[in-house]
């Protein structure tokens, strides 16, 4: 229990740190290099966190870190990084919400784990959540837009499935860092082809990469590998919930928007969803359908307290008749 708990936290630090990304790369970093803008996202943190590994990828894995850092980092980068750009973040984060449920489908076929009933439930009360907190009016839709951020939670979905099957006997910082850097390198000369040289980066970009670059790609992404490691994809998957939780929170802090009853009653419903997808409600849940311990009805223990109150007097009188 204590276990899961401490997991169930740690990888909490993965959506709050992505819950910022879409107002830090939409406000702070150019909507014209969405390739550089992802290379520079996953190599360097990659990097670091190789250094701090000091271990390198063995027979299959060379393949398997280039396969799932083209899913997990440079495709799904790029696509987060258009999307960014071109949607509000509440429509974005609206699509990204389905994520839970795509990953339970792909554990399902891929990993063999049971669909159960309470993350299912809590998978679509969370979505609702989302939904209520975000849908306000946001005027003219670009569906590009729609369609890169559809194909990032799709993407996502899958890759984090498959790294969950694949990543069973690898250590955490090594199956981060291999992804990473492998993303990037995948990534590095289809943006010189496609947007020609780097970008140059005034202060603020070069600080919204850093930002993004440590605490939003290398720090999440070990804590959320964890996660899936040590969590099943479902029960993972309703934690990234939080993400558009720390978006909106967020807006109240840095934007000064007023948080109204809808977005409360929205994170209310996420956050009821998150639970009720986690193991450690499931036992609780048992133990309030069996009754818990069988209580004695009070009518009964009445009549039981009188009877033994009774017996206790006639054996005291037969015990003063036998003395006399």
């Amino acid at each position: 229990m204590e276990t899961t708990w401490r997991w169930m936290l740690i990888t909490a630090i993965a959506p709050i740190a992505w819950g910022s990304n879409y107002y830090v790369m939409g406000s702070f970093l150019p909507a014209d290099a969405p390739l550089w803008g992802a290379v520079l996202r996953a190599l360097p943190a990659g990097l670091v966190l190789l250094l701090f590994a000091r271990k390198l990828p063995k027979g299959a894995w060379w393949w398997r870190a280039l396969v799932l850092g083209t899913i997990n980092m440079s495709a799904f980068f790029a696509l987060v990084y258009v999307a960014s750009q071109l949607l509000p973040s509440s429509i974005a984060s609206m699509i990204m919400a389905a994520s839970p449920i795509v990953m339970m489908v792909f554990a399902v076929s891929m990993l063999g784990e049971r669909l159960r009933v309470l993350p299912v439930v809590g998978a679509a009360t969370g979505l609702a959540g989302v939904v209520l907190m975000l849908a306000t009016g946001t005027g003219a839709v670009d569906w590009m837009g729609v369609a890169a951020s559809v194909a990032a939670m799709a993407l996502a979905s899958f890759g984090f499935v498959l790294v969950k099957r694949w990543g069973s006997g690898v250590e955490l910082l090594p199956l981060t860092a291999w992804q990473l850097v492998g993303g990037g390198v995948v990534l590095l000369p289809v943006a010189l082809l496609v947007e020609g040289p780097m970008p140059n980066y005034d202060g603020p970009a070069l600080a919204a990469l850093a930002y993004v670059g440590l605490i939003s790609t290398a720090l999440a992404y070990l804590a959320w590998f964890g996660g899936l490691k040590n969590l099943t994809a479902g029960t993972t998957g309703l934690i990234g919930l939080l993400n558009p939780v720390t978006g909106v929170l967020l807006g109240t802090l840095v934007a000064g928007e007023v948080l109204s009853w809808q977005q409360g009653a929205g994170m209310a419903l996420v956050l009821l969803g998150i639970l009720l997808g986690q193991p450690i409600i499931q036992p609780v849940l048992r133990r309030i359908r069996a009754g818990g311990p069988r209580a004695v009805p009070n009518g009964a223990a009445e009549s039981g307290t009188r009877g033994a109150a009774v017996s206790g007097t006639r054996a005291a009188q037969r015990e003063r008749l036998r003395k006399r």
